[in-house]
């Protein structure tokens, strides 16, 4: 049954760590932030995205319950593109957009916001189980594969919503489908190697994914310096 305790402990293993992750993030805008309200909204509409991608993932499951590959593209589609639609409502179409490393924030905060309720829901099922202590334990673990995979696949539509950013509408689209086909590749690369290839695919797709945070760093130096007169 669930009461207050559980929910505080489904919340230490699963939006607490989220906000420590954002914050990390946020502090590489430090000179120029977003605006709070912003951030909360594009956290919150990615807690919101898992609560609608939840029951289509379950009506693909039934569609191709044999099919176990296409089941998992299809899943990290739908992620990719609800996290997307997450960052878009929750500041990218705001005013506040207005300069580039803006559509990268937003991406990535979405995608904590997705990993937050994620990993709730987790820890959650744990503690219902009266698994507190290894609800948390190994909620927690799974939020760093989770928030390292989920920043890292958001964090390449963000970077490529981020250096289009001064560009003509019809590049900034070319680029963004691309930047979606490179997300699910590396999400869908990522999952198979966590589901199928046991502990060694678990250390490949952290790796994997440590790689991508640290090109993620290195674009967003990269992105601070871009100015429109070079557009």
């Amino acid at each position: 049954m669930l009461d207050i305790q559980t929910i505080i402990y489904a919340l230490i293993g699963g939006v607490i760590p989220a906000f420590i992750w954002l914050a990390f993030w946020l502090y590489e805008d430090y000179k120029n932030p977003e605006p709070r309200g912003l951030i909360l909204k594009s956290f919150l509409m990615g807690m919101i995205a898992v609560v609608l991608v939840i029951p289509l993932q379950k009506i693909v499951d039934g569609v191709f319950p044999n099919m176990a590959i296409i089941a998992i593209i299809l899943w990290v589609i739908l992620e990719e593109v609800f996290k997307l639609g997450a960052g878009y409502l929750g500041g990218i179409k705001s005013r506040e957009d207005n300069e580039p490393l803006d559509p990268l924030i937003y991406m990535i905060t979405a995608a904590l916001g997705f990993v937050a309720l994620e990993n709730t829901l987790f820890v959650l099922g744990s503690i219902v189980n009266n698994n507190i202590l290894e609800g948390v334990l190994t909620g927690n673990l799974r939020f760093i594969g989770a928030s390292l995979l989920h920043v890292v696949s958001s964090g390449i539509i963000g970077t490529a919503l981020s250096f289009t950013f001064y560009q003509t509408k019809s590049i900034k689209r070319i680029v963004l489908v691309l930047a979606i086909i490179l997300a699910t590749i590396f999400h869908t690369i990522f999952n198979i190697l966590i589901i199928y290839k046991g502990s060694t695919g678990g250390i490949l797709a952290f790796g994997m994914s440590w790689i991508g945070v640290i090109l993620l760093l290195v674009a967003f130096e990269k992105i601070k310096t871009i100015a429109p007169e070079r557009y």
